[in-house]
């Protein structure tokens, strides 16, 4: 088990740093033993007692005295202003910058010397998504942080806590080139937009929610100030530091925290609650109640699998990983390598993967609706419902991201071939499913009422009354490979006869006719 320590320099309002600790129990850890860290550099009273409080109900918490208080948030000192917040923006002088940076780098040499194979550092400003820390560890990267978008003057935009070098140039530039101003903002508007996909990126610059591996501590990284470089932060000299011995920086944007920068912020902390901590009480609601929300654009592949690993489900998912931005699996206690062909084909795509302890493939019901409800805890914008031995035509990699960005469709529906080989698929009385459209694709609505077909066999791999929905068809192909392999179709065949013998699931004439020694065979055509 993967030992981690969460550290923060901590001198917030209350109210601010209520809501940071309690994000922090919240926090998924599964295969990880968590420890805590603080220093308490707080001046209201009410801040230490929340930080005591959670020292108590957690026992791996320390927590280390700050140097020394500053005046009061809000009352600067004319002669030596101290740090303070206002409604603009964040106050602060080369003292307390190098104080902070004293508090972070203990918390480095205690992560190093107490062997710990991460440090996380997080500023108690943030409400961290419940699964940033152990996405971040999967990512297997020596330093990386999640991003979140601040608005860091009340009259910008929001912009990220992550640059592409300098002190916060967000255009990339080679060495000595020169760029005239409408170019810089177009390279600017590319990193952005290039941030605001679900992703890994190399950047220049990091900092505030930033996860460092065993190898970062032990190279002797620091955010002491560098004594011949100008540029103002600690973060900035961490940064430096870091490429100069030879490690690269990395920004994730797949659970983006909330950061209250200002008092006026915590007006939108119940609403990103809402969205990211579904188990947090939310309200249930009647389809009639209010209209559909609109969502966002990212994929999440969900599919079923036992006993897949020498099938095609490396060729599916190696297929999948290229337009999916997330991936939730329900492997039905396979006795294979099935689980690990699926964490090694999708690594460094978020993933969440059950494992149940006892199969359960005689009720397919069952298994479906369980697929449904762990795709739906991940709060997706469209779930993808694959079989693991269903691959698109080619150009679904192009595609499916586009289609995924019509805000006016609901349910995407596919026609289906069934490939009797690598070539052809089967056409006649029984084998005519590229015929119809299949609903494959569906657009997660939280004020829908989803219904399901209750049947052990052929319940539908989605809803049954997704038909209530906007349903868009697509022309888009895909290809099941199921029925390839004389050896695949005998074993599918002995299945439905044994849990379906009297046909009261399917149709008895279409079990008998997989087995035709001569089926009717069209070839095949890849679209450009």
């Amino acid at each position: 088990m993967k030992r981690v320590l969460i550290a923060s320099p901590v001198r917030q309002k209350p109210a601010i740093l209520k809501e940071f600790l309690w994000s922090l129990e919240r926090l998924e850890t599964t295969g990880l033993s968590v420890s805590y860290a603080f220093v308490d550099d707080a001046e209201e009273s009410e801040g230490n007692e929340l930080l005591r409080q959670f020292a108590e109900k957690y026992p791996e918490v320390r927590l280390f005295p700050g140097e020394g208080q500053e005046r009061g948030a809000g009352q600067p000192c004319p002669e030596q202003p101290g740090y303070f917040c206002d409604e603009t923006t964040h106050h602060w002088n080369i003292d307390l910058i190098n104080k902070v940076a004293r508090y972070k780098d203990r918390f480095l040499r205690l992560a190093r010397e107490e062997g710990y194979d991460f440090l996380f550092l997080v500023d108690s400003d943030l409400i961290l998504h419940p699964k940033t820390l152990v996405h971040l560890v999967s990512l297997g990267k020596d330093i990386v942080s999640e991003v979140f978008w601040t608005k860091w003057f009340p009259d910008l935009p929001p912009l990220p806590q992550v640059w592409v070098a300098d002190d916060y140039r967000l255009w990339v530039a080679r060495r000595g080139e020169e760029l005239d101003q409408d170019e810089i903002l177009r390279r600017s508007a590319d990193f952005l937009s290039m941030l605001r996909r679900p992703g890994t990126y190399r950047v220049g610059g990091l900092g505030a929610c930033t996860l460092l591996s065993r190898r970062a501590l032990e190279m002797g990284v620091s955010f002491a100030e560098l004594y011949n470089v100008s540029l103002l932060g600690e973060d900035r000299h961490f940064c430096i530091r870091a490429v100069a011995l030879g490690l690269e920086l990395f920004a994730d944007t797949h659970y983006p925290p909330y950061h209250i920068y200002r008092e006026s912020d915590l007006a939108g902390v119940a609403e990103y609650k809402r969205q990211n901590f579904p188990s947090e009480g939310r309200p249930a609601a009647s389809p009639a109640a209010r209209p559909h929300r609109a969502r966002g654009s990212r994929i999440t592949l969900a599919m079923l699998v036992r006993n897949e690993a020498g099938r095609y489900l490396r060729r599916v998912l190696g297929q999948a990983r290229k337009y999916v931005d997330a991936a939730v699996i329900l492997d039905d206690a396979s006795t294979d390598d099935t689980v690990e062909v699926c964490r090694t084909s999708l690594r460094g795509i978020p993933l969440e993967l059950i494992s149940n302890p006892e199969p359960g493939f005689t009720n397919e019901y069952a298994l479906r609706k369980q697929l449904w409800d762990l795709a739906v805890s991940t709060d997706p914008d469209w779930i993808l419902a694959l079989d693991a031995d269903e691959v698109f035509e080619d150009c679904a990699v192009l595609d499916l991201p586009f289609l995924a960005a019509n805000q006016a469709a609901e349910v995407y529906a596919f026609r289906l071939f069934d490939m009797w080989d690598e070539e052809h698929y089967r056409e006649d009385e029984w084998w005519n499913a590229h015929q119809r459209l299949w609903a494959v694709m569906a657009r997660y609505l939280p004020d829908f009422r989803y219904e399901w077909q209750k049947t052990r066999l052929h319940c539908g791999r989605l809803p049954s009354n997704l038909g209530e929905l906007k349903v868009v068809p697509s022309v888009l192909r895909l290809k099941h490979l199921g029925w390839m392999k004389p050896a695949d179709r005998l074993a599918k065949f002995d299945r439905y006869k044994r849990l379906d013998p009297q046909g009261a699931y399917g149709v008895p004439e279409q079990y008998l006719s997989i087995l035709d020694p001569k089926p009717n065979l069209v070839p095949w055509r890849e679209k450009e």
